[in-house]
């Protein structure tokens, strides 16, 4: 059983800075991937990062390219860096983990449903 919390959501005006925080209990695996995905009101939940086992294994997704960072610790506890926040960025996120695909890594990790486990998800509201 694993499971997720994060932390560090919160409400910032356009242009500032948040940093979420995920942390893990029960069993995570030295090779899942991690991940951080959002939903906005009325919207499909989207994937914005994932780290996966491997040195440059990390995506980005365009619309917050040059802006988030993601990394994750020796103790999986994974980590975004917001930075240049819109209020587009508004949205409920969610940390979540997966196994590792046969395919290997691929772009399809920003797909939510690739991920097996998912946290309760954390508040991040910009405004303008």
């Amino acid at each position: 059983q694993v499971q997720l919390v994060e932390s560090g959501g919160g409400s910032v005006q356009a242009g500032g800075s948040l940093r979420l925080s995920c942390a893990q209990s029960g069993y995570i695996h030295s090779s899942y991937c991690m991940g951080w995905f959002r939903q906005a009101p009325g919207k499909e939940r989207e994937g914005v990062a994932v780290v996966c086992p491997g040195g440059l294994n990390t995506l980005i997704a365009d619309s917050v390219k040059g802006r988030f960072t993601v990394s994750r610790d020796k103790s999986y506890v994974l980590y975004l860096e917001m930075t240049s926040l819109k209020p587009e960025d508004t949205a409920m996120y969610y940390c979540a983990a997966t196994p590792p695909r046969s395919a290997g890594f691929g772009s399809y990790y920003l797909q939510p449903k690739e991920f097996a486990f998912w946290g309760q998800g954390i508040q991040v509201i910009v405004s303008s």
